[in-house]
């Protein structure tokens, strides 16, 4: 069985119109200027996510029992497609009680996750200069949603109501993330339908991904 290792990312030095170094992660003491948010100086700084977005699904297919399709076609698992998409491929574990994780390659450059049913997970969030994010700081996240999800630690829900509204939790080794939001924001009626009967069954999460049979030598 594989161990997965990040791969080596360059960190290369990024420099602003003035020749100044911009120290990405730590250029704001306060709030950062209005113009900030409209800016995206060095999107290039994530352009590791590919290179990891490669190593994980590597892993994946060496060490779990899953099935890969790379295709254009399964960029179409994404809730929301706002940049567009130059690679796409779906990992699906072949016991249908794990969530199934989609990783769409964005131009921009990053990576979209879609994970289970209902949820997608962009990295970057927003890769504007006032967010102030780093390559490596994505890259991280990255890699801590995506284990979380073969590792069983990831539930969705679907609450009812008079507002209903949708809901995630992912649980890491040192912490845990949560979300949720309106049933119908931006999420297609027939899709959150579908998956009302299948989360019922799964109330207590997701599934751990099963591991690749060892093969004798």
């Amino acid at each position: 069985m594989s161990s997965y290792h990040r791969p080596p990312i360059e960190t290369p030095v990024f420099r602003d119109a003035e020749g100044r170094v911009i120290e990405y992660g730590n250029r704001w003491e306060g709030s950062p200027p209005t113009d900030a948010y409209s800016v995206d100086t060095h999107p290039e700084r994530f352009a590791p996510l590919h290179t990891v977005a490669d190593a994980l699904v590597a892993h994946l297919a060496e060490t779990y029992d899953v099935r890969i399709t790379e295709s254009a076609d399964v960029a179409t698992d994404l809730l929301r497609q706002s940049t567009p998409v130059v690679r796409a491929l779906r990992i699906e574990p072949n016991d249908p009680r794990c969530a199934a994780i989609t990783l769409a390659y964005t131009d921009f450059p990053g990576i979209v996750m879609h994970a289970g049913l209902l949820h997608d997970f962009p990295f970057p969030v927003c890769g504007c200069d006032a967010c102030d994010s780093t390559g490596e700081y994505e890259v991280d996240e990255l890699e801590r949603h995506v284990f979380a999800v073969v590792g069983g630690r990831y539930r969705e829900s679907v609450h009812e109501g008079p507002a209903p509204w949708v809901g995630y939790s992912l649980e890491y080794p040192n912490g845990s993330t949560s979300g949720r939001s309106p049933a119908g924001e931006g999420l297609p009626a027939a899709q959150v339908e579908a998956a009302r009967p299948i989360l019922r069954v799964l109330s207590d999460g997701w599934a751990a991904w099963p591991r690749r049979a060892a093969v004798d030598s």
